[in-house]
């Protein structure tokens, strides 16, 4: 009665979150979301057929690894059989059937023991799958969880065909930080704390990435990983296919000035500079800086440029902070926090100032943030839970600035 009742309160939540829906990604990500938990699972994605290629890729994926650039031929693997053939597939012994070729989930250590694979079927046609991989307690899927996934299936096919989501692949993107098996380990007194727990994560070159996760998730360290700024412990990182695991001192003196961008949440000014000052130092650091009177002029401050610091509101602090960052021309701009001591007004105009860099220059940003509403403008939402990597989730139409609200 106890497992009828926990399946109808997940069916009833689906709907809620399907049929009266303002986001669609939104809603699908969180409908996956309710699967992977009732079911007590340890991954899940929801798969979308490109009718150009007839290849499919996850819109959505939940679990400790990014599959996110991964596609696979419709008719190829579970998740191809599935959408070619229109029929659900239940693995409880993936290794012994012939079915099985591997699970893209492999790559970052999850091994599938059990897996549920249902289409996404909206009466016309098969559009893409929804695959749960894996039950914590070791048990096997019965015949009411796979009811319960045909459900949400239903749902978000007929969801997604009234909204008129589309997926286009286009070309695979290229990767510029790669990261595997990342562990950082943090001395505590007599002890070892471990903030990071085997990250596996891809960033790909010109897209805009948020980071989002409960203070103490990892977050930061993450970040300051990728900006050459800590160190870590065990695994590998792979900048543009070179290693950076653990590069001696010029190596990394040379990636954090030629490379890296850094947006810090407290600005990190020269009081004594001016604002156009303050982007000339830094761009006498580099090789092929940008104009410092253009990097001021992009953000919009070039009547404030002879201003210092303490003449300036926090939104035009963080701006030059901004300029400071692009003129370097970097491939990569981390931003920690960087709307954090800011008003709303203000925060946006920060925001479409970062929004301008990544459509107009080619540049990747990847920005941790508290604020859920900020991750609505990001090609990708990366979510950590105590150190590892919880869920990932693409936007396929990302939000102007000035569309958030909070």
């Amino acid at each position: 009665m106890a497992e009828e009742k926990r399946f109808t309160k997940a069916t009833w939540m689906i709907m809620e979150a399907l049929l009266d829906v303002d986001n669609l990604e939104d809603a699908l990500s969180g409908s996956l979301e309710i699967i992977v938990k009732t079911l007590n699972s340890e991954a899940g994605a929801i798969w979308l057929l490109d009718p150009a290629t007839d290849k499919l890729t996850p819109m959505f994926n939940i679990g400790a690894g990014d599959i996110a650039n991964i596609t696979v031929d419709n008719g190829s693997g579970i998740e191809g059989l599935v959408t070619k053939s229109g029929e659900s597939i239940v693995l409880n012994d993936p290794a012994s059937d012939s079915r099985y070729e591997g699970s893209v989930f492999e790559e970052a250590g999850i091994i599938a023991k059990s897996m549920l694979c249902v289409p996404l079927n909206n009466l016309h046609n098969v559009i893409g799958c929804v695959q749960i991989v894996n039950k914590k307690d070791g048990t096997k899927y019965d015949d009411e969880e796979l009811t319960l996934c045909e459900h949400m299936a239903a749902l978000a096919a007929i969801t997604i065909e009234e909204k008129g989501l589309s997926i286009d692949l286009g070309e695979d993107k290229e990767v510029l930080a790669e990261l595997r098996n990342v562990t950082k380990d943090f001395q505590s007194g007599d002890g070892v704390v471990q903030v990071l727990k085997g990250i596996n994560l891809d960033i790909y070159k010109n897209e805009f990435v948020v980071i989002l996760g409960e203070s103490g998730c990892g977050k930061s360290t993450l970040m300051n990983i990728v900006g050459g700024m800590d160190f870590l412990t065990m695994g590998s990182l792979k900048i543009e296919g070179k290693d950076f695991s653990h590069p001696d001192d010029a190596t990394l003196t040379a990636y954090r000035r030629d490379y890296i961008g850094y947006i810090f949440q407290s600005y990190n000014l020269m009081p004594n500079l001016t604002a156009l000052e303050n982007v000339e130092f830094i761009a006498e650091l580099v090789s092929n800086p940008m104009s410092s009177e253009e990097a001021i002029e992009k953000v919009g401050l070039k009547d404030r440029a002879d201003n210092y610091p303490g003449q300036m509101s926090g939104g035009q602090q963080q701006r030059v902070s901004i300029a400071r960052a692009i003129v370097k021309r970097p491939k990569l701009i981390l931003a920690d926090e960087p709307t954090a001591a800011l008003d709303y007004a203000t925060s946006i105009e920060v925001l479409s100032v970062i929004e301008d860099i990544v459509k107009n220059y080619g540049t990747t940003v990847l920005m941790v943030t508290h604020n859920a509403e900020i991750a609505k403008m990001a090609n990708r939402v990366v979510k950590l839970r105590s150190g590892k990597v919880a869920s990932i989730k693409r936007n396929l139409y990302p939000a102007r600035a000035t569309e958030l609200v909070w």
